[in-house]
């Protein structure tokens, strides 16, 4: 089963994310498929890109089988290449969130310009339920689309906050009744593509670049603090608790 569909209509380049038995869970071959959707050339008609996931749930986060492999042995994955590539897409590029988007997918949904979301779906970082923390980069999207008390809410609980909330508070374009997703999602889609298409692409640039000051401050005692936990006993514990579907025994090891 081919993991990523592209679809183009028009000035519109759709890329699904196809994993519904998995819950568009982001395997390694998943990333590499969106990073080269993302990172293909940009043809003169087109306008905007779209990223949508298959299935009832937007997107699950990283496979966390694949996660707890690279965790012990200390690698990091490809989702900030491919958080990135959303960043460096030339193109407005809108998220349609029909359900769930959690860890990885919360992320990949908040890295895009604009999201258009169900008020069934959900958005959350459950890493503290499985012994992880989100490195500097994830944590700096959060704060930035978020703000600091919707980000410690959403980080230090775990738990998943529902669109309506995040549209309330203004930190999401647009949250509709399920039944009438697809009509807001097109509204919005031809609202952009009808646009002129210098002023989307500069305007794109100015946004990125206005908030890329935030790479430079000093986090390497954070990274070292990232990188205690995710090679630490509890990382291992609590992915092997979640995919075994019981609660985590933590020792703080």
């Amino acid at each position: 089963m081919t993991k990523v569909i592209i679809e183009k209509n028009g000035p519109v380049k759709t890329i699904w994310m196809n994993r519904p038995d998995k819950r568009n869970a982001l395997d390694s071959e998943l990333l590499k498929a969106m990073i080269d959707a993302l990172g293909a050339p940009v043809a003169a008609e087109d306008r905007v890109v779209v990223i949508r996931g298959k299935g009832n749930v937007f997107c699950a986060g990283l496979d966390m089988a694949e996660r707890s492999k690279s965790a012990a042995a200390g690698e990091a994955s490809g989702i900030e290449v491919m958080l990135r590539s959303i960043e460096l897409c030339p193109l407005p590029v809108v998220a349609v969130v029909q359900g769930d988007a959690i860890a990885g997918g919360n992320e990949l949904a908040l890295h895009c310009d604009l999201v258009v979301a169900s008020d069934k779906a959900r958005f959350g970082m459950s890493l503290a339920q499985v012994g992880l923390a989100p490195n500097w980069f994830l944590a700096k999207k959060l704060m930035e689309v978020l703000g600091p008390v919707t980000t410690r809410e959403m980080l230090l609980l775990g738990d998943p906050l529902p669109a309506t909330k995040l549209h309330a508070l203004g930190l999401i374009a647009r949250c509709v009744p399920a039944d009438q997703l697809e009509a807001e999602a097109t509204k919005v889609i031809d609202r952009l593509a009808a646009n002129a298409p210098l002023s989307l692409k500069a305007m794109k640039a100015l946004t990125v670049r206005q908030l890329e000051f935030r790479d430079q401050i000093k986090h390497d005692d954070v990274d070292a603090l990232v990188r205690a936990a995710m090679q630490s006993q509890d990382a291992q514990e609590g992915m092997k608790a979640r995919l075994e579907k019981r609660t985590a025994r933590f020792q703080g090891r």
